[in-house]
């Protein structure tokens, strides 16, 4: 192979650095830095560690997927759609998108972008200038690379599945063709990487993100250098690992039978093995028992009305950005990153007026409990599918004309949902009350816009905020609470704990626990099943966890296929309330996991062998 073909498969593997870095590099135009260069002073290896940093994803706005509009997985998902038909989850819903998609290729290359950009840091941190990087510093930036390049390998295989695996080897542009081509490791092979890379790093790195030291107490919220990678980020990342492998979808998945290497080796294990939950299991417990109450708890809020402060918890631990119940998050989201849930709003103030276009599907409103902890199903929840009553909001000033189906719902359904004749969160700067009507002439209706406007009748509502850059949020500490009982319940049912995480987060809702006078614990390792994932759907709403929750549990096949259905847009009044399909959702077995890049990356390694069905 020539060379500029072989510095053409490099940067189609990611390989060299390219993108972002080379921003970096070109802050100062008229100087060529050079490695030896950028770590002989703080400041460059400073930005050189920023680098690594760069292409995490941006959950509320992503840049490079959706034309500049957020990533594809609430509205790929069972949860959401969005009305804008350019918007990439639109393709993954109708199974139209293709492996040479520039969508497909982009989270590929980026991620490997910053791997390379990471060993690379690695490799060099050590000869950085003494006197400008101290010893301690040396370390705790090569454990943040370490485990910053070991999250994007998780990234890479939760879309992917097994791919590639690096090292620590940095592969120069001029390297023979044995050392570019790689084969795609398998996914035992991948998860044991990242979980060993994850554990070496949490060595080096403080509790507290940015400290070279252990404070004597909790410092202040503002002294602490969030979004940097910290002990407890890798711990719980190395728990999200193991559940992921020993997820339906991974763990002896004979869907995947034929997914071999050229040389006929297994890529996802064939034999089902339940020790792998016991694994994600005691990685969860020893997460808390490590961490919990002493740098994360769960978020809650004083109320003298314990459904208000249930309602005010769950909107504002998504919205608080930093506080204790999250473990790892983007440290800046981009401008605007609320415009696609904001409500049209055609007559109010322009600060009010937003989109709207991100709707809620009506599966996903009906998976909400009822206030008394039963689902809508139930004969005994007191759910009324048809008429209205007058009904206050938790977030409302006043009882409105509301439709049965939204009355006496749980506090997570008023965080997650606007709904037709809400009252809108921000009234800042209107003389008149504001409240959303997507009815076809309302303020929020198709009348006002073609694409601007909700596609399902609801808008979803969970992380509006009132302007300006934020902390997109990763993971929190109620997912590992239900990651514990979702594994314990897999290898050990039965267990107490299953029922004592479960019931926290259920708490903290003001739901009923399992178990208590209210509500009977479920009877059996399926119903508990069951229990836990209804849970986390509520819990987790549009927080980009349901996508992958659904192919992992490989239910997505069910969830994610066929009609469905919202309100009738088309129409005023009464008419409004009806339900009606909204169109017809098709998933392939193939969907469960995104393609290898087809456009330049297989095309140029042979190695590298296609996912199944694509």
């Amino acid at each position: 192979m020539r060379l500029k073909n072989i510095i053409y498969t490099l940067a189609l593997l990611g390989l060299i650095t390219t993108g972002s870095c080379k921003k970096f590099l070109d802050q100062v135009p008229e100087d060529r830095l050079t490695i030896d260069e950028i770590f002989k002073r703080k400041n460059l290896v400073e930005k050189y560690l920023a680098q690594v940093y760069a292409n995490l994803p941006n959950e509320l706005q992503q840049r490079f997927v959706g034309n500049g509009y957020s990533g594809p997985w609430r509205a790929g998902s069972d949860e959401a759609k969005y009305n804008w038909d350019f918007h990439y989850a639109n393709q993954l819903n109708y199974s139209t998108w293709k492996k040479t998609d520039n969508n497909v290729a982009t989270f590929w290359l980026n991620y490997y972008k910053s791997i390379r950009n990471a060993t690379d840091f690695i490799n060099n941190i050590d000869g950085a200038d003494a006197s400008e990087v101290s010893a301690v510093l040396k370390k705790r930036f090569k454990a943040e690379a370490r485990g910053v390049r070991a999250l994007y390998y998780f990234f890479l295989v939760r879309m992917y599945g097994p791919v590639p695996l690096l090292g620590d080897q940095v592969i120069q542009p001029d390297a023979p063709l044995n050392e570019v081509l790689r084969e795609r490791n398998s996914m035992d092979e991948c998860i044991d990487y990242i979980v060993n890379q994850l554990d070496s790093a949490a060595m080096d790195l403080p509790y507290w993100p940015g400290f070279d030291e252990q404070p004597n107490s909790a410092p202040e919220k503002n002294a602490v250098q969030w979004g940097r990678i910290s002990k407890g980020v890798c711990k719980a990342y190395i728990e999200k690992a193991l559940l992921l492998a020993a997820s339906p979808l991974f763990n002896g998945n004979a869907d995947y039978a034929s997914l071999k290497n050229n040389d006929g080796k297994q890529l996802i294990s064939q034999t089902y093995d339940q020790n792998k939950w016991k694994k994600a299991a005691d990685a969860a417990k020893a997460f808390i028992d490590e961490f919990v109450p002493a740098y994360y708890d769960l978020y809650t809020v004083n109320n003298s009305d314990p459904f208000i402060a249930a309602y005010l918890a769950g909107r504002n631990v998504v919205t608080d950005e930093w506080n204790k119940e999250w473990i790892f998050g983007r440290s800046n989201s981009d401008l605007n990153i609320d415009y696609d849930i904001r409500p049209k709003l055609v007559g109010f103030p322009g600060n009010l007026q937003g989109a709207g276009a991100l709707g809620v599907t009506q599966t996903m409103v009906d998976a909400y409990f009822m206030k008394n902890g039963l689902p809508i199903t139930d004969p005994a929840s007191g759910y009324l599918s048809t008429g209205f009553s007058d009904f206050k909001a938790p977030f409302d000033v006043k009882a409105r004309r509301t439709y049965n189906q939204w009355v006496n719902r749980e506090p997570r359904f008023y965080v997650g949902v606007t709904y037709n004749n809400s009252y809108w969160l921000n009234q800042s700067g209107s003389d008149k009350e504001v409240v959303v009507n997507m009815e076809f002439s309302g303020n929020s209706g198709r009348s006002q816009s073609t694409s601007d406007v909700s596609p399902t009748g609801y808008i979803v509502r969970k992380g509006y905020i009132t302007g300006g850059r934020k902390g997109g949020l990763y993971l929190r500490l109620a997912e590992i609470y239900l990651d514990y009982a979702e594994a314990l319940n897999e290898y050990n049912p039965g267990h107490a704990d299953i029922l004592i995480y479960l019931n926290k987060i259920r708490k903290r809702a003001f739901v009923p626990a399992y178990g208590s006078a209210e509500l009977p614990a479920p009877a059996s390792q399926e119903e508990m099943r069951q229990a836990i994932r209804r849970e986390r759907r509520v819990e987790l709403a549009f927080e980009s966890v349901r996508y992958f929750d659904c192919h992992r549990w490989k239910i997505a096949e069910v969830t994610d296929n066929g009609t469905f259905y919202g309100m009738n847009m088309n129409e005023n009044g009464d008419k409004f309330y009806k339900i009606v399909p909204l169109e017809v959702r098709v998933f392939r077995k193939r969907d469960y996991l995104w393609p290898i890049p087809d456009n330049d990356v297989l095309k140029t390694n042979k190695l590298l062998v296609q996912n199944t069905g694509w």
